[in-house]
């Protein structure tokens, strides 16, 4: 099984920069977008009925912003928005599909660089997510986690770690979240099949970071670690462009 995940920017603006073509060209049994800044309503017609795909939305309330979205060959066991939490809830940031042998979260974590009040909404948000898909777990089984959690975890995860150190992204507090998780038994798949240094999947576009390669990465796939043998590959796609963030890729042998 392939998945893709990517945080696209606006789908709109993505599928005049060829979205759907290049999802065909690709052809992932799951695709998993982030920040589609749109409704069914208002999703292009060329997305909603791309042959071959079942596509599933999470919009937030407010128009134009956040959002995520699932396409996937096969139609899921069962389709989920949500934690429960209205706060989060509301902002169209998750969408849990289940297949058989595990359940996959597109999830769109929240950018705390705004102001101290977003920042302590991510952190919220962090703590909400892990309480909930470690009991999905615990219940249901496999986990495989798809997105963009809006923060490096490791030095070697951005170009300059240094003068970002005060900077919501990198700050010690979100950091240490991350291996949080990671302690509560979930691996970042990237890691398991890649330790080399500059590759990111996120360049800012104000500065033409992404010419000079001074980039993080922020957008992960994690799974349960007891579910890692089943991960084959695990791989970012640096070369797509049409949005400040790039594809990143996972293979998975399910038996």
């Amino acid at each position: 099984m392939h998945i893709l995940s990517w945080n696209i920017n606006g789908i709109r603006a993505a599928e005049k920069k060829g979205l759907g073509p290049w999802i065909q060209r690709t052809s992932p049994d799951i695709l998993c977008l982030q920040e589609t800044k749109t409704d069914q309503e208002h999703l292009p017609t060329s997305l909603r009925d791309l042959p071959g795909y079942h596509s599933f939305l999470s919009p937030a309330e407010r128009k134009g912003y956040s959002g995520v979205a699932t396409l996937c060959t096969h139609e899921p066991l069962a389709v989920q928005t949500g934690f429960g939490i209205d706060e989060f809830d509301t902002e169209g940031r998750i969408l849990i599909t289940e297949h058989p042998g595990f359940t996959l979260f597109n999830i769109y974590f929240p950018n705390g660089k705004k102001n101290k009040e977003r920042l302590t909404y991510k952190m919220r948000f962090y703590d909400a997510f892990l309480g909930y898909i470690d009991a999905w777990r615990n219940e249901h089984g496999h986990v495989v986690i798809g997105g963009d959690f809006n923060t490096a975890h490791e030095e070697i995860d951005l170009a300059r770690p240094k003068p970002n150190a005060t900077v919501s992204g990198f700050l010690p507090e979100e950091r240490a979240w991350i291996s949080t998780f990671i302690k509560h038994g979930y691996t970042d798949t990237f890691r398991a099949f890649n330790k080399k240094s500059d590759q990111y999947t996120y360049w800012d576009q104000r500065t033409r970071a992404r010419e000079r390669n001074i980039g993080w990465r922020i957008d992960y796939f994690f799974v349960d670690t007891a579910f890692l043998p089943n991960v084959k590959n695990a791989y970012i796609m640096p070369a797509v462009t049409g949005s400040d963030h790039c594809p990143i890729g996972l293979e998975l042998t399910l038996k």
